[in-house]
């Protein structure tokens, strides 16, 4: 019991964990009366496990074959390595999970979230249909991330929220890729093995990498220009002289070590859990 127990909160990603709850709380900055309601607690709860569950779950399912190359796997930050009996059950944890968790959520919250989540689950089907699905055509694997922007619109209905800027959703999806592709990027070696393509095995580490920087001095040029964001800007011009000297001095186009990916992804949250608290207090993206 408690080795499957620990199977399935490896398979949920807890490593990445912050995203979720990143854009679960930008919706409510500077409302910290919800801080009083049980429903914001329970709807951030239900984007850590639960949701995180059947994203990286359902991929789990469909990638056994890449996912045994990938050295990645068997953490917390990484996602489980499983076996095909595990994989095999999985799907009908997953659906219950989902029936016990998210069916509250309709009963103290606005109904409209029955249809955030019919495209959560359209957008992530799509994404791992099996053969065809969209991590299989790149780069439009890069459109599937639209599907964890829907964690805004589902605060904002659980948490009656006004909605955000229409720029500030063009900024979560740029770093939504910017996210994925560094995942490509630290992926590139278990996908190139197992035959999988995806923009960064098509592209290499060094172009890949160059893309990233193109996202995130985009991003940077957002907040500084157009929000005159100097602080949530300033981190993330921080974050692109990291980059930098990584293509360009530090690692270049070799693969990082899986303890390198492990304080990266440590430093990463950390970063996170910083620029947070930040935007929540200061209300600046909304």
């Amino acid at each position: 019991m408690v080795s499957n127990l620990l199977f399935y909160l490896k398979a949920s990603r807890p490593g990445l964990w912050f995203a979720a709850i990143w854009l679960y709380i930008l919706p409510t900055g500077q409302m910290e009366s919800l801080l009083d309601s049980w429903t914001f607690w329970y709807g951030l709860f239900y984007v850590t496990f639960p949701l995180n569950f059947i994203v990286y779950g359902w991929n789990d399912i469909v990638d056994y074959e890449i996912d045994k190359h990938n050295k990645r796997k068997d953490s917390f930050w990484f996602g489980a390595r499983a076996s095909k009996v595990q994989l095999d059950k999985l799907g009908k944890v997953i659906v219950l999970v989902q029936v016990l968790f998210f069916t509250p959520l309709l009963f103290f919250s606005d109904w409209k979230i029955s249809l955030v989540y019919a495209a959560f689950i359209l957008i992530n089907g799509l994404y791992n249909l099996p053969g065809k699905g969209l991590r299989t055509l790149p780069p439009f694997e890069l459109l599937a991330q639209i599907g964890y922007l829907l964690i805004v619109p589902l605060s904002i209905y659980i948490n009656d929220t006004q909605n955000i800027p229409i720029l500030t959703y063009v900024y979560l999806l740029l770093f939504a890729w910017q996210s994925h592709l560094m995942g490509e990027v630290m992926d590139i070696e278990p996908d190139r093995a197992s035959g999988r393509i995806t923009t960064a095995t098509i592209l290499g580490i060094i172009k890949t990498k160059w893309l990233i920087i193109s996202i995130v001095i985009t991003e940077v040029l957002l907040m500084f220009l157009v929000y005159e964001e100097y602080i949530f800007g300033g981190f993330l011009a921080l974050g692109l002289i990291w980059l930098l000297a990584d293509v360009l001095v530090l690692f270049k186009g070799k693969t990082h070590t899986l303890g390198q990916m492990k304080l990266f992804a440590l430093g990463s949250n950390a970063v996170a859990f910083i620029t947070m608290i930040y935007v929540w207090y200061s209300g600046c993206l909304i």
